[in-house]
């Protein structure tokens, strides 16, 4: 039997992340809920990071889909805690990015709680090249076309690419 809850959950689920429209909401792990309160469909939200600019866009874009589907009454509401980490990016989302040429994150840092303390070295990671496999790669810019992600080249292939950054 389809609920609303159920048939706004799947319509949720179809919304693409407008950064990155080959991955949907879900996949990024950025949809935490779709629920029902007093007639209306209430969805949350995570941020991937605090003022991502991409927020209105997921809200606009959410809001179109359920109210298209037929769900009049729609609330997006944004939730902070726990904050989102790339470890919340789907397997299948994992895979999109490797297809779409992009490196997937690896395991974000783990943090004890209680204050973050400051690392003032530089960042070692391993990155893989999403074309060749190989581990030889190197960046060209922490700063890429959003602020999650960064450019990398590989030496193998030679390709650029871009990287997902672990948060």
């Amino acid at each position: 039997m389809v609920t609303a809850v159920t048939d706004a959950r799947a319509v949720a689920e179809t919304v693409t992340d407008p950064e990155l429209p080959i991955l949907t909401l879900a996949d990024l792990g950025v949809l935490r809920d779709v629920a029902e309160e007093d007639g209306r469909v209430v969805v949350a939200i995570t941020p991937t990071y605090s003022g991502c600019p991409a927020m209105d866009a997921m809200r606009a874009d959410l809001v179109r889909a359920l109210r298209a589907a037929g769900h009049d009454e729609v609330e997006v509401r944004t939730v902070l805690h726990p904050p989102w980490s790339t470890d919340w990016i789907s397997a299948e989302g994992r895979r999109k990015l490797a297809d779409a040429g992009i490196s997937p994150p690896g395991a974000a840092p783990r943090r004890a709680r209680g204050p973050i303390p400051l690392a003032l070295g530089p960042t070692v990671r391993t990155v893989r090249c999403p074309r060749c496999g190989s581990a030889d790669t190197e960046e060209t810019s922490a700063f890429g076309p959003t602020a999650c992600r960064a450019l990398h080249r590989c030496r193998a292939c030679l390709e650029p690419f871009e990287h997902v950054k672990e948060i």
